[in-house]
């Protein structure tokens, strides 16, 4: 009797079990890459148990709507280049935000080393290194902004719309991508100058008041003088700046989706 409910049972071979959970891997690559690599999902507070059950989930929905090799074709050769080619395209996109979003920690260190205060710095919570208070918080403030607009629930969509553009095994351009990521960088120095340049002007020009009093008045002692004058100046100036700054933050965020959206599209013409 047991024999025959036994035998009524339908059976899951193991080769069927493993070639689903290859294919599921194989999936996971480029969404992963991207989780790696991303601003706030690549930050050092996020566990990497956490990446890990992100790329999980955002991979399930994909299993009935994208066409993925089957497990024969995975175990060949050929799935090498496969695998390699969708991790240079989630590292590509996380990348290319991580460059972008990289301006706001360079606008703010180099207000700091201006207004003295780069020697006021503290462990930065996204890299786990030290880096001055200025550029974390400007840092934390794009990211804050970021999640105000879903910007991170954007850029998920951005990278799971590019398995329709650009197939597990489609070619790719990588001279698209290697553009996307040198005109991040250039971007990078270029935003990082306009978002400075209101504070550090201003600050040159007192320091340049400061100098010519000093020199003017030798008994002044610059210490007790300048450095309180230019901090202050500074606290002042960075409130003062604060709403154009959050619109500077606003247009950045909404720029780089932009680019992460050209650059899936560049690198589907390949």
């Amino acid at each position: 009797m047991a024999s025959e409910l036994t035998s009524g049972l339908p059976g899951l071979a193991l080769s069927e079990v493993s070639g689903a959970l290859l294919q599921f891997f194989f999936a996971m690559l480029r969404i992963g890459a991207f989780v790696v690599a991303a601003p706030l999902f690549a930050a050092r507070f996020v566990p990497l148990q956490v990446r890990i059950v992100i790329t999980v989930c955002l991979t399930f929905p994909l299993m009935g709507l994208v066409q993925i090799p089957v497990a024969n074709d995975l175990a060949t050769a050929r799935a090498v280049a496969w695998a390699l080619r969708e991790m240079v395209l989630g590292l590509s996109a996380g990348l290319v935000l991580s460059i972008l979003f990289a301006i706001a920690v360079v606008a703010g260190d180099r207000i700091a080393n201006t207004a003295g205060l780069g020697l006021a710095a503290q462990v930065d919570p996204n890299t786990g290194t030290q880096s001055p208070v200025i550029g974390q918080f400007f840092s934390l403030f794009l990211l804050a902004i970021f999640l105000s607009q879903d910007g991170h629930l954007a850029a998920i969509g951005l990278v799971l719309e590019s398995y329709r553009l650009i197939p597990i095994t489609a070619p790719i351009n990588g001279a698209e991508l290697t553009g996307a990521g040198l005109e991040a960088a250039r971007e990078m120095f270029q935003g990082a100058a306009r978002v400075m340049m209101p504070v550090v002007g201003i600050l040159l020009v007192l320091n340049f008041v400061i100098g010519v009093i000093t020199r003017s008045a030798p008994q002044l002692n610059i210490f007790a003088f300048g450095f309180p004058l230019t901090m202050s100046a500074t606290l002042v100036l960075l409130l003062l700046t604060a709403t154009g700054l959050g619109t500077a933050f606003t247009a950045l965020s909404d720029d780089a989706l932009a680019r992460l959206a050209a650059m899936f599209r560049g690198a589907a013409d390949g």
